[in-house]
Parts: C-alpha cells; sequence; structure tokens
C-alpha cells in the first residue's frame, strides 16, 4: 500500500513539473535595450515585475553605459551596441524573444532585428527612434530641431546629472553611436510583429510629444501603436502600467 501512495505521489508531482516547464518554456523571453546614456540598471523594477509573472527576463548594458562605464571609449559606436545585445542572445541562448528597444535603444533593436530576425517572436518600440536603412540617430534627430547636444571629448555629456552624484546614474555615451549609420539588408526583419509604444505625460497633447513624429513612422509603417500615460522614463514613473501593457501586447 506504501508503495502504491508513492508510486502515485511521484506521477502527481513528476506531471506539476512538467507541466510548469512547458508553460515556461512557452512563454517568450523579454530582451530589454535601454535607452542613451542609460544601463540595464533603470529596467530593475520592469524585470522584477515581469519576472514575478514568470517571464524570463534580460536587460545587458551597452558597452560604456552603466555599470561598464569603465569600458567607455569614442570608438564605441552604434554597431558596438547592436553586437553587445546579439551577443547576449547568443551566449544566453536566447529564442522566442519580444525585443524592446527604448529611445535611443531603438537604433539598437533594428539592428538586431535586422541580423537575427529568427529569434524574435515580437518587436516593441518604447517611446523609441524608429530608423529606415542609411540613417543614424543624428539625422533623424535633427529633422525634429531638438535642443542642442553638450558634445566633449568625442562624448554627449548628460548634463542634468550632478557632477558628484554616486550611481546608478546617466554616464556620457560616444558620439560615435549617434553618429554611426545603420544599414538594413534584411527582409525578414520586416516580418517580425512590431508594435509601438508613446509615453505621454499626464494632460498633455500627444502631437506635443518628442516621440510623436516616431509614432507618425511607425504608423505609416502599418505597426499598431499604444499610448501610455507617463513621462519619457516609464520605467520609473508608471512600471505597473508599462509592464501591464508589456504583457498585453506580448500575448
Amino acid at each position: 500500500m506504501k508503495k502504491i501512495i508513492l508510486i502515485v505521489f511521484f506521477l502527481i508531482n513528476f506531471f506539476h513539473f512538467n507541466l510548469l516547464f512547458s508553460q515556461n518554456k512557452s512563454k517568450p523571453t523579454y530582451v530589454i535595450v535601454h535607452g542613451a546614456w542609460g544601463g540595464g540598471w533603470a529596467f530593475k523594477k520592469v524585470d522584477s515585475l515581469l519576472t514575478d509573472s514568470g517571464f524570463n527576463v534580460y536587460r545587458p548594458t551597452l558597452t560604456g553605459q552603466g555599470e561598464r562605464a569603465h569600458l567607455a571609449s569614442k570608438d564605441v559606436g552604434l554597431y558596438t551596441h547592436i553586437k553587445d545585445v546579439i551577443n547576449t542572445i547568443f551566449y544566453e541562448n536566447i529564442e522566442n524573444i519580444i525585443l524592446i528597444g527604448h529611445s535611443y535603444g531603438g537604433m539598437v533593436v533594428t539592428g538586431v532585428a535586422d541580423a537575427i530576425p529568427e529569434r524574435i517572436t515580437k518587436l516593441i518600440y518604447l517611446d523609441a527612434y524608429v530608423p529606415d536603412d542609411n540613417e543614424s540617430l543624428l539625422s533623424i534627430r535633427n529633422r525634429n530641431n531638438r535642443k542642442t547636444l553638450k558634445i566633449k571629448n568625442g562624448f554627449i555629456i548628460p548634463d542634468w546629472v550632478p557632477k558628484y552624484k554616486s550611481p546608478p546614474k546617466d554616464v556620457p555615451q560616444s558620439y560615435k553611436t549617434w553618429t554611426d549609420t545603420l544599414h538594413l539588408k534584411n527582409p525578414k526583419r520586416l516580418k517580425i510583429p512590431t508594435m509601438y509604444i508613446l509615453t505621454v505625460k499626464k494632460d498633455s497633447n500627444y502631437k506635443n510629444d518628442d516621440f510623436a513624429s516616431q509614432a507618425i513612422r511607425a504608423n505609416k509603417k502599418g505597426w499598431p501603436i499604444f499610448q501610455l500615460e507617463a513621462d519619457h522614463n516609464p520605467q520609473w514613473s508608471a512600471p505597473f502600467k508599462l509592464v501591464g501593457m508589456l504583457k498585453e501586447i506580448g500575448q
């Protein structure tokens, strides 16, 4: 009798484990690419909320940024950052990816999707730049007459950061990452289901938003557009709303 009970107990646990394993295996993995001057640290709360919901999350920090600031060099370019993400995907052996690019990260994820579209299930631009072939971030930005950049010794300086602020903090970023031209060659990238999230501050007109022009670009490409009430950094100002939207459109 005891043997029968033990066998039944074993079978129940075995099937329960396999059910959980198959569920987790079928869930996509979120790979989040941060914006200019930032780092993976900026999405720590978003990572935690998605992980609590049973998702695997990666938030690679781009070379020269965040905890990798010691690798900063004016020779670091856009394709360095694209390779950062590609290598994270390869070395962690990640597939079935929901790839998210925030702000400058839109440039990076576009290059990643062009290189390895077979790994990506969905592509999400989060208040991000939407580049076309032969464009740089600077060329896109200049069309919208944004404020002057502070450039020193080949780096764009985040002048809103107090001089002696302790980490985590935004750090200078190589100007080359903004001037490098993106060359898009793979038509398979265009088959990836792609969405755009435009963040708009409360009581503000979305037409006046800094990234409204990028949402218009996305709309012309036929991508679904979602609007989130938050500032440009929803990972801090509205993490719960952001995660809820990511989970909803990621299904």
